[in-house]
């Protein structure tokens, strides 16, 4: 049978469903970075993945039927052996992060017969690779819309007494996704769940973080008590877009970060420490860059400074930079491979117009980095027009397979939420897990 490749690539850990990623099957936190292609057959589109197995863990309850016969020693795709991608070099000429060295994943953990994990429709496959990476099966329930719209849910296992994980991005549509959440932990409380625990790896409505005009509501907040109020005794989020988020709830909110994930792909890349600037799309994000670049041989840090003329809108054209827009770059990006970082693309009009600016100042490469891809329309247009030379996002948020271009490369964050799980289950340190 004729078979056809595409460009896009999806790496880290392995789904246990027939979805996932291509990676090495052992005890690390994060799988080995690989291209992963994507096989078309006819006019069908599927994905064939090696999952990642699971470190020593023994829960009480049925372990993923799934990855248990990967050879860890000689995996191969197509005749062609596993490259591992993480390649750190110790004097420091190569990019690296050294983030979760000091974790031990073969520890013996708690008992596992009182935690329960549910997924929500929103990112079912993310929630099956956290599962998976935790040695367990998702709990079964039901949820289904009435022909009116209206959501309904039915959990088809006990949770009583039991510690509740529920993982639910609210990404688009926002509104049906976080709806879906608030009914979610709404069942979960009348089942006498002992905790729940709201897993959003995409907190939608948090752009919405205050006032900048009159008359302006704080959506964020409100998003905040709904899900407080539905009974959530505690947060899991993913790279809020901005810190003081976490203080518009009245319940714990852990707040784990996507960098890692991102920082041992672009080890892999073997990008000289001389040659590479991390750079702000806007003004905003010099704080998240300036991390960024200091975990990666502190790198220096170049600025985009834009003017933005309302939502969803960002000087300059598409795909071209715009001389008359009002847009500076502080910082030297002349003949250097210049790494964008942001939290998230939506429509991509302020990180492409940033791209532009950078070719015209001279950079060799650029490339995209974010953790949340929201990809509104026309974003695919502006990200697949040859201003990237690679894409980088993970999948906090499912990529429509539409939506896939050459330039794509999409990272698990399983792993790394699921090992923030474990910790909140065992009540264990979250921070040490980012030192």
């Amino acid at each position: 049978m004729a078979m056809a490749l595409t460009s896009s690539r999806i790496v880290g850990l392995g789904g246990c469903a027939g979805t996932g990623t291509l990676g090495q099957a052992g005890g690390e936190l994060f799988g080995d970075a690989v291209d992963s292609p994507r096989w078309k057959s006819g006019n069908s589109a599927s994905t064939t993945h090696l999952p990642l197995k699971w470190s020593s863990r023994s829960p009480s309850r049925p372990l993923c039927t799934l990855a248990n016969n990967v050879n860890n020693n000689n995996v191969s795709w197509n005749g062609k052996p596993v490259v591992p991608s993480m390649n750190v070099n110790g004097n420091g000429s190569v990019l690296g992060s050294r983030a979760f060295h000091d974790m031990d994943l073969r520890e013996p953990r708690s008992n596992g017969s009182r935690l329960r994990i549910f997924s929500g429709t929103a990112n079912e496959q993310l929630a099956q690779e956290i599962a998976c990476y935790m040695g367990l099966e998702l709990g079964k329930v039901r949820i289904k819309r009435f022909a009116d719209g209206e959501i309904y849910v039915q959990l088809q296992e006990s949770v009583r007494g039991c510690d509740v994980f529920l993982v639910q991005p609210t990404c688009p549509p926002a509104n049906e996704n976080l709806m879906e959440l608030l009914v979610m932990i709404d069942a979960c409380r009348r089942a006498s769940a002992k905790t729940i625990t709201a897993v959003i790896p995409y907190f939608g409505y948090a752009r919405a973080d205050r006032k900048t005009q009159g008359r302006e509501s704080i959506a964020a907040k409100l998003v905040a008590n709904l899900i407080t109020e539905a009974g959530a005794n505690r947060v899991l989020a993913c790279d809020l877009h901005s810190g003081q988020s976490m203080g518009y709830f009245d319940i714990p909110v852990d707040h784990v970060y996507g960098q890692p994930v991102i920082l041992d792909y672009l080890a892999s890349k073997m990008i000289s420490a001389d040659d590479l600037v991390v750079v702000s799309p806007d003004v905003g994000g010099v704080a998240r860059a300036r991390a960024f670049a200091k975990k990666l041989s502190d790198a220096p840090l170049a600025i985009v400074d834009k003017r933005r003329q309302g939502h969803n809108v960002s000087e300059g054209p598409r795909r071209t930079f715009d001389p008359s827009s009002v847009m500076n770059l502080i910082g030297d990006v002349r003949g250097k491979v210049a790494v964008m970082v942001d939290d998230m693309i939506d429509t991509a009009g302020t990180i492409a117009n940033g791209a532009a600016l950078l070719h015209q100042e001279g950079a060799r490469e650029v490339y995209a980095c974010c953790t949340h891809a929201v990809f509104s329309p026309p974003a695919i247009e502006r990200l697949s027009g040859g201003l990237f030379q690679e894409v980088i996002i993970t999948n906090t948020i499912p990529v429509q397979e539409q939506n896939y271009f050459p330039q794509l490369t999409v990272l698990s964050v399983a792993n790394l939420l699921g090992e923030t799980i474990w910790r909140v289950h065992d009540d264990s340190s979250v921070s040490s897990i980012f030192r």
